[in-house]
C-alpha cells in the first residue's frame, strides 16, 4: 500500500526497523502497543486507508491516509518473520457505486 507522494519512503523506513518504532509507542492512546504486535500480530488502531482510485483516476489499491507506522511495523515484522495475524482491520474509504447508494 502506498501513501502520498510527499512520504512514499516512510513506509519502507520503518520497516526497516519496526521494533524500534514499536518501542516508541508506550503511553497515552500508544499503550499497550507492543503487546497488541507481540500477543495479536496486529496493530492495536486501525488505520485509514483510501481507494487509489479517489486519488488517482483508473489506479487501484489503497492508499495509506493514516497509520503509516502501524503499515511499516506490519512491514518489518512480516520481512523478519515475526509473528503477524493473516488478518487485519482497517478502515477503508471507498467509491460507492449508484448501484450501492
Amino acid at each position: 500500500m502506498p501513501t502520498g507522494a510527499s512520504e512514499e519512503d516512510l513506509i519502507d523506513h520503518i520497516a526497516e526497523n519496526p521494533d524500534h518504532h514499536i518501542g516508541t509507542r508506550t503511553s497515552g492512546v500508544h499503550e499497550g502497543v507492543g503487546e497488541w504486535w507481540a500477543e495479536l500480530g496486529t496493530w492495536k488502531r486501525r488505520p485509514l486507508l483510501l481507494d487509489h482510485a479517489l486519488v488517482e483516476p483508473g489506479s487501484t489499491g489503497l492508499q495509506v491516509l493514516e497509520g503509516r507506522t502501524r503499515v511499516g511495523v506490519l512491514k518489518g515484522r512480516r520481512r523478519q518473520g515475526a509473528y503477524v495475524a493473516a488478518q487485519h482491520l482497517a478502515w477503508a474509504g471507498r467509491l460507492s457505486t449508484a448501484s450501492e447508494a
